[in-house]
């Protein structure tokens, strides 16, 4: 029986796209992490989406703007001093809170929230990091462990891997990615997962050889990854905008990580989201008032000028609107 009264958390990490959400959605609906469960989401990006897929815990707080591992660090310590605060003034017969989830967001390197964490007077002891997941896309995992020293950290931070999309992958693909990330983080464990929900992976074959990683440890002259927001204009063209998008991920979609928002559709309140040139699936969302910034989309990447998607989108709309 354990006598460590502090508060357990639970970090969740993983690049952009990696399907964070998705696999927390899932187990905050099947009670994954017990009762009585405070989720913290960081997302990048002022405008924030991801909060608005979360229910099942008992409190949730958002934080927009800046990855808590650097920008946003003072306000991740802000909110946890808080939660522990709130904990300390409830006696330990009561029923209070449990367990922190943070989902961070995909521009942040685990190691250095848990030296946040650990780092400070105050939360040192009141928190205790139970372990420290990190979801990868089984489909484009490869590609960006070969580009991003930032997705190979959050590989190696990890206790364990979820790995995701799996069902997207060859076998062969799948078998492979598993022997790279062994070689990145060999004590970590690992699970495949779709839509959140665990699915069981074959024994990797003997012999199998991991992909060759080149050498990234110069500096990156392609500039960092970086959020820009596009406010969609009213009365939107959506067979326009779709239109747009697919000929702006054609053209640059090993640019542009990660495009999400929430679009208000003659359908309804539409969830949209890409992960590189793959659009997934539109999900539609019930109606959360009109706090909501929705007809806002984020997209998440480099190599262009945030001011030019503006430009584009607009001078798109406009020709699409001009009789033939």
């Amino acid at each position: 029986m354990t006598t460590d009264t502090r508060l357990r958390l639970t970090l969740l990490g993983g690049y952009l796209g990696s399907g964070k959400t998705t696999w927390l959605r899932h187990q905050l609906h099947v009670g994954g992490f017990g009762p009585r469960v405070h989720v913290v989401v960081n997302e990048a990006a002022e405008t924030p989406v991801d909060d608005a897929l979360l229910v099942g815990a008992v409190g949730m707080t958002l934080l927009a703007g800046g990855c808590c591992c650097c920008a946003g660090r003072v306000d991740l310590v802000a909110a946890l001093r808080g939660l522990c605060d709130a904990r300390s003034r409830v006696s330990a017969d009561e029923v209070r809170l449990e367990r922190i989830v943070l989902e961070t967001s995909g521009l942040a390197d685990p190691a250095a929230i848990v030296d946040a964490i650990q780092s400070d007077p105050v939360l040192v002891n009141h928190i205790v990091i139970d372990e420290t997941i990190v979801a990868v896309d089984a489909l484009h995992a490869l590609a960006q462990l070969a580009t991003e020293p930032l997705g190979r950290r959050q590989v190696g931070a990890a206790d364990r891997i979820v790995l995701t999309k799996t069902g997207a992958c060859t076998p062969g693909a799948l078998a492979m990615l598993r022997a790279t990330l062994a070689t990145l983080n060999g004590h970590a464990s690992m699970a495949g997962a779709e839509l959140g929900v665990e699915v069981a992976m074959a024994e990797l074959p003997a012999g199998l050889v991991a992909a060759v990683l080149p050498d990234l440890t110069g500096e990156d002259a392609r500039g960092p990854i970086l959020p820009t927001q596009v406010v969609l204009p009213d009365g939107l063209d959506w067979s326009a905008f779709t239109l747009w998008l697919s000929a702006l991920l054609y053209a640059r979609g090993d640019d542009l990580v990660r495009v999400k928002g929430v679009v208000r559709t003659p359908a309804g309140r539409l969830l949209l989201q890409t992960v590189r040139k793959v659009v997934q699936s539109p999900e539609i969302l019930p109606d959360q008032g009109e706090n909501r910034s929705d007809d806002v989309i984020v997209f998440i990447g480099r190599g262009y000028r945030p001011d030019d998607l503006g430009r584009s989108l607009t001078r798109f709309l406009s020709g699409a609107a001009r009789p033939a």
